[in-house]
């Protein structure tokens, strides 16, 4: 509540308390210093004629004799000093004849009302419509214009959280790799700095940049970096607290927060999670949320309305750019959409370089090793493969990190953690010839990835694990590549079945990968020579995460046939290739099977001894 409201109230409350305090001292004041005696010592003063009034408050009498009376002898047997004043209780039990005596002996009598100060009563009454006043006030105060949201106050506020850049200690030196992204975000903030350079020939500042990409590329990160590196106003704010459960307060956040931003211009907003305001209208259920399309009309308005400015650059970054509204993607808006893909692995060297700072390594480690050996990670990815190496070190009273660690931290970032499961031996057994099924298929089949480690040791959620590492990172795929992985896929079910004549559980995971890389093969990629080159949507797919959603067919049933029959085929190509091979090498197939049993991990050097022992002519194989 607002101090100037505050002030006035206290002030008032205080003044009635003070007069109840006066009231009720001048209540007390009868009987102050008076004496305490019994309602029988009362009685027979009064007989005796010794009482001169009385005062009756409730069953409290103050009273007052005519002559000072003592009530108690001194300690050397002499009459005390006496008093004149004093005080009883009148017992519960009635006493009708006290007026007719009073009466008799003339005594003056009064009487005290028992209710409380009337000024507490005029307090207490008066509380209720005070505190409602005031809500009622501050809610008026905290309008100021902002609208119908404004009614709520300071639920109208952005909450934008304002950095300056010694507040913020990342800079553009400090994110490694991305070297696109940060030159465009450079020119965003030489401009700010600088409008006369880029305006001499006529240039503007992008309204917009949006940064795309999967989760942990650093999107956030970069957008740390422009706050640590720029000299203007930097508010950063996450797209979820624009919304709330009432109408209106969204757009007026958005309101207040460019306000804010030009208020002190040149400045820079960064929203996070766009896609939590940003998301196409009309697409939602009963066509749409009203306060989520509310806030993005504010949000089109405020970044190019009928209020033309330059002085205010929006950078906002999400995962999800398929689901964000058109109307926000034009340029005008966001001009400039800044794709923040997954490190190579020269930047991925440069990242653990950075989280290797403040970290004691050991001389002989060699973090290019380490980020050849992690394709497809992010940046999040290694600073958490770092954290781990780090704990296992400490865990283990080391003094430094040593490669041993960063191997150990690597396969439980890629494999998951290890689970101490007593499996029986038949089981160990069977775990162990389906893993040699992925290992050999891997390692003979034509264009398949190295062999980096296989193990029966259960990680994450699987009882064993087969790890394949590319030599390099892979952009595009080969149509025989992604056969060959099929048959890897598919080389546990079929070892099982070639041993065993029966399939496990097991391979739960292996047809589920199998099947959906075959349905791309198909339906997304036309390597289907029965289908051609046409693309059919069975949902629609998560940009980044692979992720799918429901969504209507656009093609006919007979095709939705074909479609499944070519999947089947081949898939079932796949499976037979993996068999023909895994027959051929049955020898070599129980070798490592017999390896992974006694021993339970075996790394790709060791793979490759077991089997040039059982091999003669491993290049000849490899070519088959």
């Amino acid at each position: 509540m607002g101090q100037g409201f505050l002030k006035p109230l206290v002030l008032f409350f205080l003044f009635i308390l003070f007069l109840d305090a006066l009231y009720s001292l001048n209540a007390q004041q009868v009987g102050e210093a008076s004496a305490v005696i019994s309602y029988s010592r009362f009685k027979k003063e009064l007989a005796g004629d010794n009482v001169k009034n009385v005062t009756f408050k409730g069953n409290l009498l103050n009273g007052e004799f005519r002559a000072a009376t003592p009530l108690a002898p001194a300690a050397n047997g002499q009459k005390g000093s006496g008093t004149t004043a004093f005080t009883t209780i009148k017992p519960a039990i009635d006493d009708p004849g006290l007026m007719g005596d009073l009466e008799e002996h003339r005594v003056e009598v009064a009487a005290l009302s028992t209710e409380s100060s009337p000024w507490r009563n005029l307090a207490i009454s008066l509380l209720p419509w005070l505190i409602i006043l005031g809500i009622w006030w501050f809610a008026l105060k905290g309008a100021k214009g902002q609208g119908a949201g404004g009614m709520l106050g300071g639920f109208a506020k952005s909450g934008a959280r304002a950095y300056s850049p010694e507040n913020v200690s990342v800079t553009f030196a400090q994110v490694a790799g991305m070297e696109e992204a940060k030159q465009e975000l450079r020119e965003i903030v030489e401009y700010l700095k600088e409008p006369k350079k880029f305006q001499r020939l006529g240039g503007k500042v992008p309204k917009g940049v949006l940064l795309f990409g999967p989760p942990g590329t650093g999107k956030t990160l970069l957008a740390r970096a422009v706050a640590g590196e720029t000299g203007v106003s930097f508010y950063s704010i996450s797209a979820s607290q624009f919304i709330e459960m009432f109408v209106g307060v969204g757009a007026s956040r958005v309101r207040d927060l460019f306000a804010t931003a030009k208020k002190n211009s040149p400045s820079i907003i960064f929203i996070d999670e766009l896609d939590a305001v940003g998301r196409s209208r009309g697409a939602g259920m009963g066509g749409g949320n009203d306060e989520r399309e509310q806030t993005l009309n504010q949000l089109l308005s405020e970044m190019d309305g009928f209020d033309q400015h330059e002085e205010v650059v929006v950078i906002a970054a999400t995962n999800r750019p398929d689901v964000l509204d058109q109307a926000l993607m034009r340029p005008g808006r966001f001009d400039r959409h800044v794709v923040i893909e997954r490190p190579d692995w020269r930047d991925r060297e440069a990242i653990l370089r950075v989280h290797c700072s403040k970290i004691p390594l050991a001389p002989h480690v060699e973090l290019e090793a380490i980020a050849r050996g992690t394709p497809g990670m992010t940046g999040a990815d290694l600073e958490n493969l770092i954290n781990e190496a780090a704990i296992l070190a400490a865990r283990g009273n080391a003094e430094e990190v040593t490669a041993d660690h960063l191997e150990r931290a690597k396969d439980k970032v890629l494999m998951g953690g290890e689970r101490r499961v007593a499996l029986s031996d038949p089981e160990k057994r069977i775990t162990a010839f389906h893993e040699a099924g992925h290992t050999l298929a891997a390692r003979l089949l034509p264009g398949t990835d190295p062999i980096h480690k296989v193990t029966i040791i259960p990680r994450g959620r699987a009882l064993g694990v087969t790890q394949q590492l590319p030599d390099d990172d892979r952009h595009y795929y080969p149509r025989s590549y992604l056969m060959s992985r099929l048959a890897v896929l598919l080389g546990g079910r079929v070892a099982e079945r070639l041993i065993y004549g029966d399939v496990s559980t097991g391979a739960e995971n292996d047809l589920k990968v199998a099947t959906e890389l075959a349905e791309k093969m198909v339906c997304q990629w036309g390597m289907s020579d029965a289908i051609g080159p046409v693309a059919y949507s069975r949902g629609e797919e998560h940009p980044f995460l692979g992720m799918k959603l429901a969504q209507e067919k656009s093609f006919s049933e007979e095709m939705a046939w074909r479609l499944d029959q070519e999947i089947s085929r081949i898939i079932a190509a796949a499976e037979l290739q993996a068999k023909e091979l895994l027959t051929a090498k049955r020898p070599t197939l129980e070798a490592i099977a017999a390896a992974l049993t006694a021993e339970e991990t075996l790394d790709g050097k060791r793979v490759d001894e077991i089997i040039t022992a059982n091999i003669c002519d491993t290049a000849a194989d490899k070519n088959q």
